[in-house]
């Protein structure tokens, strides 16, 4: 097969700084060899001017919300223009599959009571404002799922059995802990999820109907993937002033199973948090987290401003009882009294118009114009309360509105510097891209974090090295995931690689321009593959599914 080389690259030392110029060879997408750079250009083969930019291998985005989104081309370049060459889904406990045709026998063959559910119609509704809608899988085994990734996007895309997603496909909307039998068939769901190549499992337990879930229902999954080597990767059920009992939750199921356990997005004071990691590592358990550089965060608003006495995980039930005097007084009178320091902080994400899949016919109030404005300001146009003015938002969009809010001041700059600096930490962008395509005014994490890591906490503040940023963004998120052959430029190993200017590599995007582009990275390969050329995409689509232990090369 014949050979591309990546000529004059400079790649980075373990002390930091860059080597002396290099000529990498790929072949077959591998790297087939690494040797000092010659005078001339190799004859017969493709040649990659580096220009004495660094050639990192591809980055991990080990916390992504984007199973639909990797599939088209202007979040593919969002992500590759950050040298992000494969990227994590099934995050928070809800995502497509594995998802039985509806009514389907349980894989147990039990009684007519145990037909499963529509669980990826249930999540494209649930999680709308935040996965979007699949273009083509509605409903199948992770492995159908998988197979949509091959060979029609520039980036791999590894995914995690989404536990909620199994126990809505059990249990439907239950807001109770599972049987035993109950638990079974999620565990049956789950094997079949593994066989298929998923890379661990991912709870979020703040969402529903994760949250009704007890902890004997997680140590016995948990103990399916300690089986397997695999990792359980959770949205603890609090952050800030939650996160200590939260923690303590995880180290409890880690320790009763054995699992290697990973916490998503990771924030808040980190003398705090990093003290419960590191004790959880005094105790021999295997504990990582993923962060992103920004103190904002951004969630489906009924996430953020809901009870989980309300029916969330039924958007029908939900809808109605927020039409019902009875439960409005009850929501004002114990609940939202309690959220009066947040509404201040949030900006609204997407606000999507339109009638929802399986509402009923009938007008459907327009809300889009709030996109980007601040609660305040909604309210005081709509002249609402605050509370009235969430409502509101929920009910018009049957909770698919997403929203951007400021974490409270207990997370830091000095907190995020420091949470990023300790070796247990992945990066992560848990990057939300719709609607994709344009609309609404998202965070710009997914555009900018991988980037913003390299020009802030490497050439600004020299949090890390460029050798931290390797093991931080590539080398050990790859290990955390078991994707075998990434994370290093040496013979052997899968031909992602990133070519990244030192000097010029910086985040663009904004909260009020969400959607520009990194600079700096502008020539990127996937599997010894061209996928970005001069900052621009070519034709190529040579993105894999990864499974554990399987390069996708």
């Amino acid at each position: 097969m014949s050979a591309l080389v990546v000529r004059g690259a400079r790649l980075v030392l373990p002390d930091g700084g860059p080597s002396a110029p290099v000529d990498v060879t790929v072949r077959a997408g591998r790297v087939e060899g690494v040797a000092p750079a010659a005078a001339t250009a190799p004859a017969g083969v493709d040649v990659l001017d580096a220009d004495g930019r660094l050639l990192l291998p591809g980055f991990v985005d080990a916390h992504v919300h984007g199973e639909a989104a990797v599939l088209h081309d202007d979040v593919q370049l969002a992500m590759l223009r950050q040298g992000v060459t494969s990227v994590v889904v099934g995050q928070d406990g809800v995502s497509y599959a594995p998802s039985p045709r509806p009514g389907a026998q349980a894989v147990d063959g039990g009684p007519a009571a145990s037909r499963l559910h529509d669980a990826a119609a249930w999540a494209s509704g649930y999680f709308a404002a935040i996965n979007g809608e699949h273009p083509t899988f509605r409903g199948g085994s992770v492995g159908d799922l998988l197979a949509t990734y091959d060979g029609t996007t520039r980036v791999n895309v590894g995914y995690l059995a989404p536990h909620g997603t199994l126990r809505y496909a059990v249990l439907g909307a239950a807001a109770r802990p599972a049987t035993p039998a109950e638990t079974d068939r999620m565990l049956a769901l789950l094997a079949s999820a593994l066989d298929d190549g998923a890379l661990g499992l991912s709870t979020g337990l703040e969402y529903v109907p994760a949250t009704y879930a007890d902890e004997a229902e997680l140590v016995a999954l948990a103990r399916a993937l300690a089986a397997r080597g695999l990792p359980h990767v959770s949205h603890m059920r609090g952050y800030e002033d939650r996160a200590g009992p939260a923690f303590a939750e995880l180290v409890r199921v880690a320790r009763a199973s054995g699992v290697a356990t990973h916490v998503s997005h990771y924030h808040g004071p980190a003398a705090e948090l990093l003290g419960y990691v590191d004790d959880a590592h005094a105790e021999g358990l295997d504990v990582t987290f993923d962060s992103y550089p920004y103190l904002r965060g951004c969630s489906i608003l009924s996430m953020v401003s809901l009870p989980t006495w309300l029916p969330i995980a039924d958007v029908d039930a939900t809808v109605a009882a927020l039409a019902d005097p009875a439960v409005l007084e009850r929501l004002h009178r114990e609940h939202f009294p309690h959220l009066a320091d947040l509404w201040p902080r949030v900006t609204m994400a997407a606000v999507p118009t339109g009638p929802a899949a399986g509402a009923a016919p009938g007008p459907v109030e327009d809300l889009s114009w709030t996109e980007g404005r601040t609660l305040p300001d909604v309210a005081a146009r709509l002249g609402l309360s605050l509370a009235e003015t969430a409502v509101r938002l929920l009910v018009a969009t049957r909770l698919r509105a997403s929203c951007v809010f400021a974490q409270p001041p207990t997370n830091s700059p000095e907190s995020v510097r420091a949470l990023l600096r300790h070796p247990a930490h992945v990066g992560g962008s848990d990057a939300i891209y719709a609607p994709v395509g344009g609309g609404g005014r998202p965070h710009p994490r997914g555009w900018g974090a991988f980037a913003r890591f390299l020009a802030e906490h490497v050439r600004t503040l020299g949090d890390w090295t460029w050798h931290d940023a390797v093991t931080h963004l590539s080398a050990r998120p790859a290990a955390r995931f078991g994707l075998a052959g990434r994370g290093a430029v040496v013979p052997g190993a899968v031909a992602d690689l990133a070519l990244v200017d030192p000097d010029r590599v910086r985040d663009e995007a904004t909260y009020e321009d969400p959607r520009r582009p990194a600079s700096g990275v502008d020539d990127v390969l996937v599997a010894g593959v061209r996928v970005l050329r001069d900052g621009a995409l070519t034709d190529a689509l040579p993105g894999r599914p990864l499974r554990p232990g399987a390069p996708a090369a």
